[in-house]
């Protein structure tokens, strides 16, 4: 999944006098002057008086949200689920197509809707959060977070016998990332034209060119490496977090996106979480689809 706003903001911190502290020289968006407020989406009261409440999640994004016989499935719907009973309401799941950006999708899904026959959604799932994005996009509450994420490796143990691969290797070891991604960006800049690096339109394809034997790793987010090599038992893999020098951000919070002037369906959606976290549901969840859960920065 494209996600380069994100990659933008996790270069902050990576390139010299990228990192500043929090909203520094950002300057805030022009008010509305002599307007109505614009009331977008649907409040808190009016979500539990009518029973449900519908999440935004990405289509064919395995493993965190797909389709499967008509069902939506993955560990961000079964999060969903776990907010949906602690407000006592039934979820409804909407299957959104990843924009150019993250902040398009906020756009779309969260806080304004498509020009065309949009309407926002309640909740957003698997929404990075990040202070800069906090600042940059003021009409959504960054709140919920559930996990972290972290940038990995995907090897046979096989080939390498004495100790996990490294970036370094992939001098001379062909390694699959997804195209235009952060592992994409990190070895490009790292490696330069010494880099073996196999391009692929998803983090999934990565994977399978690993299984067939086409590359030797395969680089991405963890979760979407464990999700993908769940769909190849018949061989022995494993996962490892390098160090990335000179990348100061190999990992980052996920969370929630809620329309600003929504902030009591913000404040109950993230005490939903954070109950969830406190008593071992989300971690179960991880558990079920048999991905590594790493408990977030909150």
């Amino acid at each position: 999944m494209n996600r380069r706003l994100l990659l933008a903001v996790l270069l902050g911190a990576t390139l010299p006098g990228g990192a500043f502290a929090r909203c520094e020289g950002y300057v805030p968006q022009a008010k509305p002057q002599n307007t109505f407020a614009q009331d977008v989406g649907r409040d808190f009261d009016r979500i539990i008086d009518e029973g449900w409440i519908e999440f935004a999640v990405y289509d064919d994004f395995f493993p965190w949200s797909y389709e499967e016989g008509g069902e939506a499935k993955g560990v961000d719907v079964d999060i969903g689920r776990i907010i949906a009973a602690d407000l006592g309401v039934t979820p409804r799941f909407r299957m959104v197509q990843a924009g150019e950006n993250l902040e398009a999708d906020l756009m779309n899904y969260v806080w304004k809707g498509a020009v065309v026959n949009g309407h926002v959604s309640d909740v957003m799932l698997h929404v990075p959060y990040d202070s800069e994005l906090a600042c940059r996009i003021e009409q959504v509450t960054f709140t919920g977070q559930y996990m972290t994420e972290t940038v990995a490796i995907a090897y046979r143990p096989a080939d390498y016998p004495e100790k996990p691969p490294t970036p370094p290797y992939f001098r001379y070891d062909p390694v699959a990332v997804e195209n235009d991604s952060i592992s994409d960006f990190f070895l490009t800049n790292l490696l330069g034209a010494q880099a073996k690096i196999s391009r692929f339109p998803s983090a999934q394809a990565a994977v399978d060119a690993l299984a067939s034997g086409e590359t030797m790793a395969a680089m991405a987010p963890r979760g979407e490496l464990e999700g993908g090599l769940s769909r190849h038992p018949e061989t022995e893999f494993a996962v490892t977090e390098p160090p990335l020098l000179g990348f100061a951000r190999g990992k980052w919070t996920l969370g929630v996106g809620v329309g600003l002037q929504h902030k009591d369906l913000g404040y109950a959606t993230d005490m939903a979480i954070e109950k969830a976290l406190a008593d071992g549901r989300i971690a179960a969840v991880f558990k079920e689809h048999g991905l590594t859960f790493t408990p977030p920065a909150r």
